[in-house]
């Protein structure tokens, strides 16, 4: 098996540099159409789906590996070594913003700067460290998954996506969700909503650009407050917008942002 048929993988545009951009839970690369056509003339682009996820090869999905987000972090470094051309900037939302991270630690040569859009390096509520979440919704997001997955997509997709005013976008999510493997999207959840990588921030040495909503259920801007201040060479920004997925809901603001991060870092 290819690493292009594993992770899907697609390349497009031309430019010294490379930009990949990576999806959130449950959805694939489509999730970045809004964004990624703009890029093509300056960047070479990179866009793939996680494996387990999209159109990439199920078979591919291995429990042991993709126990923790360093097993998907290998993936990118490996796409990254076939495809890519000059640095990269790697465009991650939500959990692929850690999978980046990672990424970015391990090679950090390989990298020009990192974009997060909604990221969290931890899910759940910790002294004085805010989440979101309590290990016991966690526990009883989880508990839902196991037992209704689709109940759970019904429930969640609204509460992700926001943008209460594009209710398209909510019905593309749930659809999306809704065409898992069930299997899959079980066990990558409870990586995705347990993981912790509050550990790995200070070891970051590239630019960082972070993107929040000022109104996200899922990442709360106390998440963004917490990066601001534990993760070296970052600069905050937050988009107007209720969700989780600005690049769908608020693709100006979110362009915009990348825009001039990439004209501060001269890329």
């Amino acid at each position: 098996m290819s690493v292009q048929q594993r992770n899907n993988v697609h390349c497009h545009g031309d430019g010294d540099h490379t930009i990949m951009f990576v999806h959130g839970y449950g959805c694939d690369q489509t999730m970045w159409r809004f964004i990624h056509p703009a890029y093509s003339r300056r960047y070479r682009i990179i866009l793939l789906d996680l494996t387990g996820s999209g159109a990439s090869d199920l078979s591919a999905y291995d429990r042991a590996k993709y126990a923790d987000l360093h097993g998907h972090a290998e993936d990118m470094l490996e796409i990254i070594e076939l495809y890519a051309k000059g640095k990269v900037i790697f465009v991650g939302h939500s959990v692929s913003a850690m999978i980046g991270l990672l990424a970015s630690i391990q090679r950090p040569e390989c990298f020009a700067a990192q974009v997060m859009v909604g990221p969290s390096p931890s899910f759940i509520n910790d002294g004085d460290y805010v989440g979101g979440f309590n290990a016991e919704d966690i526990d009883q997001l989880l508990k839902l998954i196991d037992d209704n997955y689709l109940a759970w997509t019904r429930h969640m997709a609204p509460a992700i996506m926001g943008a209460p005013n594009q209710p398209h976008l909510t019905r593309e999510l749930l659809t999306r969700f809704e065409q898992n493997d069930p299997e899959i999207a079980r066990h990558f959840a409870r990586v995705t909503f347990t993981a912790n990588h509050r550990d790995d921030l200070a070891k970051s040495t590239i630019p960082s650009l972070v993107l929040q909503c000022s109104d996200d259920l899922v990442a709360p801007r106390e998440v963004g407050d917490y990066l601001r201040h534990h993760l070296p060479h970052a600069t905050v920004k937050v988009i107007g917008n209720v969700g989780h997925c600005p690049h769908l809901s608020s693709p100006e603001d979110s362009s915009g942002y990348i825009d001039a991060f990439l004209q501060q870092i001269g890329y």
